[in-house]
């Protein structure tokens, strides 16, 4: 069992590696559309990279609409694992719509899932963002 300062600096730990590992400006928050995000996700069970609609309802209406509108060409050409979840309750209870790939049975605390774990999350977001470049216009709209 870690303790909560051990656990921070093994979180703190990772990110660097990923950071010097695979060096990249994401996107993230960056997006330029209202509501829309980016996120990287590891903890004590799964890594997950989403696409993360968090907005006033109409705004977020209107982008997961479009989002939807591109769902089967973000599956068929970036993700085919893609999940989208329309209410998707974050552990603050707060709901937002959100699209995810995920990778199970790894753990940050787990220097030994490290390596795969960043290799998931660069490629995975690099999908998302090659998917957004494409189609921000239309998601925009």
């Amino acid at each position: 069992m870690f303790s909560k300062e051990d656990s921070r600096k093994l979180r703190e730990e990772f990110w660097i590696a990923f950071g010097k590992s695979f060096p990249n400006k994401w996107t993230l928050y960056k997006t330029k559309v209202k509501g829309l995000s980016f996120k990287f996700h590891f903890n004590l069970k799964m890594a997950m990279v989403s696409i993360d609609v968090d907005s006033d309802l109409e705004q977020r209406v209107k982008v997961w609409d479009q989002l939807v509108a591109l769902k089967s060409i973000l599956i068929d050409e970036y993700l085919p694992e893609a999940i989208y979840e329309d209410f998707f309750i974050l552990d603050n209870q707060k709901d937002i719509s959100r699209i995810y790939v995920q990778i199970k049975d790894v753990s940050i605390h787990n220097k030994n899932s490290w390596r795969e774990t960043m290799q998931f999350l660069n490629t995975s977001m690099y999908k998302i963002e090659s998917f957004y470049e494409e189609y921000k216009d239309i998601i925009d709209s």
